[in-house]
């Protein structure tokens, strides 16, 4: 029995592993397309806009972890912190770019952009509001901080508002793909709102069941 356990746990630190190696692939795929000049006319924003599509799919992912759970039963609780910590790597490595190669580090440049174009102010606040929940995705700060841990990563529905919109306002015009991210951003958040009171609800009923019993 014993060795049966170890042998799971290794299982899921194994596919935890695999999960980061494979979800991280297309960021090296196309850095290395950048350094090949394979990424067409304006490479730096087409690298940026790449990485922040990637950021948005691996938010969606960690967002639905809990409806696929109470819905459909299926637990993959387990990799959720992967999911979150790769979006947070992305929206990273995204600001990275913009910072970086399309402003040049200019911090003045920077500073302005972001007080003049609310997409972009958007990005910066999701971006900051990530760092908290990437620095406390580990066992010793939820241990530490206790049921504060779980007020504090309700954040990601405040960071998915911010990404959502962030997302319409950058994009001029959205293609179906970019729809299907809203919609399921939006329903994800839906979701967490409505999800206490039918809790509350279904409790209520069984109440009532035990009670006529």
């Amino acid at each position: 029995m014993e060795r049966a356990v170890q042998g799971g746990r290794n299982w899921n630190s194994a596919s935890i592993w695999l999960l980061y190696f494979v979800a991280l692939l297309p960021a090296g795929w196309e850095f290395y397309l950048g350094v090949t000049d394979n990424l067409g006319a304006d490479p730096v924003k087409t690298f940026e806009r790449f990485l922040g599509l990637w950021a948005i799919r691996f938010l969606i992912l960690t967002l639905v972890i809990s409806p696929i759970r109470n819905v459909l039963g299926i637990n993959l609780i387990r990799y959720r912190r992967a999911l979150g910590l790769t979006c947070f790597y992305y929206v990273l490595m995204h600001f990275s770019v913009y910072a970086l190669l399309d402003q040049e580090l200019a911090v003045h440049a920077i500073v302005a952009d972001i007080a003049k174009r609310p997409f972009i102010m958007l990005g910066a606040t999701g971006l900051v509001l990530l760092v908290p929940l990437a620095v406390t995705s580990n066992a010793n700060s939820i241990r530490r901080l206790g049921k504060h841990w779980l007020q504090l990563h309700r954040l990601i529905y405040a960071i998915a508002i911010c990404g959502a919109i962030h997302l319409f306002l950058a994009t001029k015009i959205l293609s179906i793909e970019q729809w299907l991210y809203l919609a399921l951003l939006t329903l994800s958040i839906l979701h967490r709102c409505i999800r206490p009171f039918t809790k509350r609800q279904r409790l209520v009923n069984t109440a009532a069941v035990k009670g006529w019993s």
